[in-house]
Protein backbone atom coordinates (compact mmCIF):
# COMPACT_ATOMS: atom_id res chain seq x y z
CA UNK A 1 0.00 0.00 0.00
CA UNK A 2 1.06 3.63 -0.60
CA UNK A 3 0.64 6.78 1.44
CA UNK A 4 -0.91 9.37 -0.55
CA UNK A 5 -0.78 13.05 0.14
CA UNK A 6 -3.10 15.14 1.51
CA UNK A 7 -3.84 18.21 0.27
CA UNK A 8 -4.19 21.38 2.26
CA UNK A 9 -5.78 24.19 2.50
CA UNK A 10 -6.71 26.97 0.02
CA UNK A 11 -4.80 24.49 -2.05
CA UNK A 12 -7.83 25.26 -5.00
CA UNK A 13 -8.00 21.11 -6.13
CA UNK A 14 -9.51 20.67 -2.71
CA UNK A 15 -12.59 23.12 -4.57
CA UNK A 16 -12.93 20.35 -7.66
CA UNK A 17 -15.94 18.72 -7.57
CA UNK A 18 -15.69 14.81 -7.55
CA UNK A 19 -17.03 12.83 -10.55
CA UNK A 20 -18.78 9.61 -9.89
CA UNK A 21 -17.44 6.41 -9.47
CA UNK A 22 -18.37 4.05 -12.56
CA UNK A 23 -15.77 1.52 -12.70
CA UNK A 24 -15.49 -0.77 -9.59
CA UNK A 25 -12.26 -2.35 -10.40
CA UNK A 26 -9.14 -3.52 -8.89
CA UNK A 27 -7.86 -0.48 -8.79
CA UNK A 28 -10.08 1.11 -6.93
CA UNK A 29 -10.21 -1.18 -4.40
CA UNK A 30 -6.38 -0.01 -3.74
CA UNK A 31 -7.18 3.43 -4.05
CA UNK A 32 -9.79 2.20 -1.35
CA UNK A 33 -6.57 0.92 0.86
CA UNK A 34 -4.30 3.30 0.08
CA UNK A 35 -6.76 5.85 1.37
CA UNK A 36 -7.11 4.10 4.49
CA UNK A 37 -3.75 3.77 5.20
CA UNK A 38 -2.73 7.90 4.58
CA UNK A 39 -5.95 8.03 6.95
CA UNK A 40 -4.81 6.16 9.68
CA UNK A 41 -1.05 7.46 9.28
CA UNK A 42 -2.54 11.14 9.43
CA UNK A 43 -4.74 10.44 12.91
CA UNK A 44 -8.07 11.15 11.09
CA UNK A 45 -11.16 9.53 11.22
CA UNK A 46 -12.25 10.43 7.10
CA UNK A 47 -10.90 11.01 4.06
CA UNK A 48 -12.54 12.07 0.80
CA UNK A 49 -10.56 11.03 -2.44
CA UNK A 50 -10.67 14.80 -3.18
CA UNK A 51 -8.26 15.55 -0.88
CA UNK A 52 -5.68 13.23 -2.34
CA UNK A 53 -6.10 14.58 -5.45
CA UNK A 54 -8.51 12.07 -6.86
CA UNK A 55 -11.46 13.23 -8.29
CA UNK A 56 -14.26 10.42 -7.45
CA UNK A 57 -16.70 10.13 -5.52
CA UNK A 58 -15.35 8.00 -3.01
CA UNK A 59 -14.62 8.38 0.85
CA UNK A 60 -13.19 6.72 3.96
CA UNK A 61 -14.09 6.54 6.92
CA UNK A 62 -13.17 5.00 10.80
CA UNK A 63 -14.14 6.88 13.66
CA UNK A 64 -13.49 3.16 16.42
CA UNK A 65 -11.49 3.55 18.80
CA UNK A 66 -9.39 0.31 17.90
CA UNK A 67 -9.28 1.47 14.23
CA UNK A 68 -10.78 -2.04 12.86
CA UNK A 69 -14.03 -0.80 11.51
CA UNK A 70 -13.50 0.67 8.17
CA UNK A 71 -15.76 1.99 5.86
CA UNK A 72 -15.78 2.68 2.04
CA UNK A 73 -19.01 4.30 0.52
CA UNK A 74 -18.65 5.48 -3.29
CA UNK A 75 -21.24 7.62 -4.63
CA UNK A 76 -22.23 8.27 -1.12
CA UNK A 77 -25.99 10.15 -1.08
CA UNK A 78 -27.60 12.09 1.88
CA UNK A 79 -30.99 10.57 1.43
CA UNK A 80 -32.84 12.19 5.50
CA UNK A 81 -30.86 14.24 7.81
CA UNK A 82 -32.48 14.96 11.39
CA UNK A 83 -32.06 17.28 13.84
CA UNK A 84 -29.37 19.73 14.16
CA UNK A 85 -26.26 19.58 16.49
CA UNK A 86 -22.93 21.61 16.68
CA UNK A 87 -19.81 19.88 17.15
CA UNK A 88 -16.02 20.39 16.94
CA UNK A 89 -14.53 19.73 13.67
CA UNK A 90 -10.50 19.40 12.51
CA UNK A 91 -9.79 18.37 9.09
CA UNK A 92 -6.70 16.86 7.66
CA UNK A 93 -6.90 19.27 4.99
CA UNK A 94 -6.53 21.73 7.39
CA UNK A 95 -4.52 20.79 9.99
CA UNK A 96 -4.64 22.01 13.77
CA UNK A 97 -7.87 23.69 13.29
CA UNK A 98 -10.63 23.06 15.31
CA UNK A 99 -13.92 25.14 15.21
CA UNK A 100 -17.73 24.62 15.91
CA UNK A 101 -19.83 23.68 12.87
CA UNK A 102 -23.15 22.81 12.61
CA UNK A 103 -24.52 19.54 10.97
CA UNK A 104 -27.14 17.33 11.43
CA UNK A 105 -27.52 14.97 14.29
CA UNK A 106 -28.75 11.71 12.19
CA UNK A 107 -28.20 10.87 8.91
CA UNK A 108 -29.22 8.31 5.81
CA UNK A 109 -26.70 7.34 3.44
CA UNK A 110 -27.03 5.40 0.15
CA UNK A 111 -24.01 4.59 -1.09
CA UNK A 112 -22.37 1.66 -3.21
CA UNK A 113 -19.50 -0.48 -1.94
CA UNK A 114 -16.50 -1.28 -3.40
CA UNK A 115 -17.98 -3.94 -5.87
CA UNK A 116 -20.45 -1.49 -6.78
CA UNK A 117 -23.62 -2.64 -4.92
CA UNK A 118 -25.96 -0.40 -3.44
CA UNK A 119 -26.36 -0.45 0.42
CA UNK A 120 -27.18 1.99 3.10
CA UNK A 121 -25.98 3.42 6.25
CA UNK A 122 -27.67 5.33 9.33
CA UNK A 123 -25.76 7.24 11.53
CA UNK A 124 -25.20 9.53 14.11
CA UNK A 125 -22.78 10.90 16.51
CA UNK A 126 -18.97 10.96 15.12
CA UNK A 127 -19.41 8.53 12.24
CA UNK A 128 -22.77 10.91 10.64
CA UNK A 129 -20.55 14.04 11.40
CA UNK A 130 -17.52 12.68 9.74
CA UNK A 131 -19.46 11.56 6.47
CA UNK A 132 -21.19 14.73 6.32
CA UNK A 133 -17.50 16.57 5.80
CA UNK A 134 -16.42 13.93 3.95
CA UNK A 135 -19.55 14.38 1.06
CA UNK A 136 -18.89 17.99 1.28
CA UNK A 137 -15.82 17.61 0.18
CA UNK A 138 -16.53 15.65 -2.52
CA UNK A 139 -18.74 18.33 -3.19
CA UNK A 140 -15.65 20.98 -3.00
CA UNK A 141 -16.67 21.94 -0.32
CA UNK A 142 -14.58 22.51 3.48
CA UNK A 143 -15.67 22.94 6.71
CA UNK A 144 -13.66 26.05 6.88
CA UNK A 145 -16.58 27.66 4.69
CA UNK A 146 -19.28 27.19 7.39
CA UNK A 147 -17.16 29.76 9.57
CA UNK A 148 -17.05 33.65 8.76
CA UNK A 149 -15.13 35.01 6.33
CA UNK A 150 -12.58 36.96 9.07
CA UNK A 151 -12.40 33.49 10.34
CA UNK A 152 -11.38 31.43 7.20
CA UNK A 153 -8.71 34.37 6.46
CA UNK A 154 -6.81 33.77 9.49
CA UNK A 155 -6.89 30.27 8.97
CA UNK A 156 -5.37 31.01 5.34
CA UNK A 157 -3.10 32.95 6.52
CA UNK A 158 -1.93 30.86 9.57
CA UNK A 159 -1.50 27.87 7.22
CA UNK A 160 0.27 29.65 4.76
CA UNK A 161 2.82 31.10 7.53
CA UNK A 162 3.45 27.54 8.76
CA UNK A 163 4.23 26.27 5.33
CA UNK A 164 6.43 28.85 4.89
CA UNK A 165 8.21 28.12 8.16
CA UNK A 166 8.64 24.02 6.69
CA UNK A 167 9.96 24.99 3.96
CA UNK A 168 12.77 27.46 4.33
CA UNK A 169 16.31 26.77 4.37
CA UNK A 170 17.51 26.37 7.78
CA UNK A 171 20.20 28.37 8.17
CA UNK A 172 23.39 26.52 8.33
CA UNK A 173 25.98 26.35 11.26
CA UNK A 174 29.58 27.57 10.86
CA UNK A 175 30.16 24.61 13.53
CA UNK A 176 31.04 21.12 11.26
CA UNK A 177 28.88 18.05 12.11
CA UNK A 178 30.50 15.36 14.20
Amino acid sequence: MAKLTILEYPDPRLRTRAAPVTVFDQALGQLAEDMLETMYNAKGVGLAATQVNVHKRMLVADVSEERNSPQILCNPRLVEAVDKSVNQEGCLSVPGVFEDVERARRVRIEFQDVTGAWRELESEGLLGVCIQHEIDHLEGKLFVDYLSELKRERIRKKLEKERRQRTEPRPRSRVPAL
